[in-house]
C-alpha cells in the first residue's frame, strides 16, 4: 500500500500477502482515531500528507489493485470461518466519493459473503420504532461483510443539523429534551458494544472532504450531463450548513470512537488516495481478527484421503 516513502509499482507487485497487511495497517493507523476522548476535527487533513502527481498512477492502480486482492482474500477467510462479521459504516458530506469508495474497494468481494444497505430518509414506518430499528435489520449475518452507506448516525448528524426533523419522529415530547443528542450518542456507544461482545466487529469512516472540493464536485456534476441526476438542489442548502455539520461530526466522533469501535478519518479530496486508505482500515479490522480456515479433525482427512484414492483409480 502507499506510505511516504513512494515504492514503484513493480515493487508493490513482488509484496508478500504479510506485506501488505503490515503497510495496510501502518497506512489505517495513521487515520485511525481509537479512543475519541481528545478528537478534534481540525488535526486531521482533507489532503493526504504526501503528493500524488500525474506521473504516480500506476502506483496508485497498483495499491489499489493489492488492497482489493488482500480483502478479497480475507474475506473469503472471514466467510469459510463463520464466526465473525465486519459491520464498516460510511458517514460523510455530499460528494465525499461514499459511492466511489464502496464501489471501487468491494469490487473483488464475492456478493455472497458481502452485503450493501443505504439509508435515506426515514419511512414511516421506520419512524414507528426507535432511531436504531432500521438498521439493527440490515446487520451482517456472520462470516459476511456488512456495508452501511450512511446508518444510524444521521440521528446525531442531519437530525441535529436540523432539529425541526427530531419533531417530527413521533417521540413522546418529554423525551425531547438538551441531554437527547448525549443519550443517543451514548445508546450508539453501547450498541456498538454489545455487537462487539456478539461477533460483529464495528468500524465507521469518515470521508473528510473540504468545501472548497465539494464545490468543485458539485460544479463537475452540473456540467456533465452523465452526472446530472446525481445533482439535488438540497444538496446546496445543506452545504450552508457545512460548520454545524463539522461540529456535529467532531462530537459524533469524539463520543463513540473507542479501542473496539474506531472511527477512521480519511482525507478525501483525492479520490484515488482515499479508496486505498479505506481499503487499508478495512483490511486491518479483518487482519484483527485473526481469521483462520476451519480445520478438519482426523477422521474427516483420512475420509478425503480415501475418496482420493478412489477417484484417482477410478472406483467412482
Amino acid at each position: 500500500m502507499i506510505q511516504e516513502e513512494k515504492l514503484t509499482a513493480e515493487a508493490l507487485k513482488k509484496m508478500s500477502d504479510e506485506e501488505i497487511i503490515k503497510r495496510a495497517k501502518k497506512l489505517a493507523k495513521r487515520y485511525h482515531v481509537g479512543n475519541g476522548k481528545d478528537f478534534k476535527l481540525k488535526d486531521y487533513s482533507t489532503q493526504p500528507k504526501m503528493e500524488l502527481g500525474p506521473e504516480d498512477k500506476p502506483l496508485v492502480k497498483e495499491a489499489l489493485e493489492q488492497g482489493i486482492q488482500e480483502l478479497t482474500r480475507l474475506q473469503e477467510v472471514l466467510y469459510a470461518q463463520d464466526r465473525w462479521s465486519l459491520l464498516v459504516i460510511f458517514q460523510a458530506m455530499d460528494a465525499a466519493g461514499k459511492d466511489g469508495a464502496i464501489k471501487h474497494v468491494l469490487s473483488g468481494v464475492n456478493p455472497q459473503g458481502c452485503q450493501v444497505t443505504s439509508f435515506k430518509a426515514p419511512s414511516a414506518e421506520e419512524l414507528d420504532h426507535d432511531f436504531l430499528w432500521r438498521c439493527l435489520k440490515e446487520l451482517p449475518e456472520r462470516g459476511r461483510i456488512g456495508i452501511f452507506n450512511r446508518s444510524y448516525y444521521e440521528e446525531v448528524l442531519v437530525v441535529r443539523v436540523h432539529e425541526a426533523i427530531l419533531k417530527s419522529q413521533k417521540l413522546p415530547q418529554k423525551l425531547i429534551t438538551k441531554k437527547i443528542w448525549d443519550q443517543r450518542l451514548e445508546d450508539i456507544r453501547n450498541f456498538e458494544t454489545y455487537l462487539n461482545r456478539n461477533g460483529t466487529k464495528v468500524i465507521k469512516i469518515f470521508l473528510h472532504v473540504s468545501p472548497e472540493e465539494q464545490k468543485q464536485r458539485f460544479l463537475d456534476r452540473i456540467e456533465d450531463k452523465n452526472k446530472n441526476w446525481k445533482f439535488s438542489t438540497s444538496d446546496i442548502k445543506e452545504r450552508g450548513h457545512w460548520d454545524d455539520y463539522m461540529k456535529a461530526y467532531e462530537k459524533a466522533i469524539r463520543e463513540t470512537s473507542t479501542k473496539d469501535s474506531p472511527w477512521y478519518v480519511i482525507p478525501a479530496d483525492n479520490k484515488s488516495y482515499a479508496r486505498i486508505a479505506v481499503a487499508s482500515a478495512i483490511i486491518s479490522a479483518l487482519d484483527g481478527l485473526d481469521l483462520q480456515y476451519p480445520s478438519v479433525s482426523e477422521e474427516k482427512v483420512a475420509e478425503l484421503q480415501e475418496i482420493k484414492s478412489k477417484l484417482l483409480s477410478g472406483e467412482s
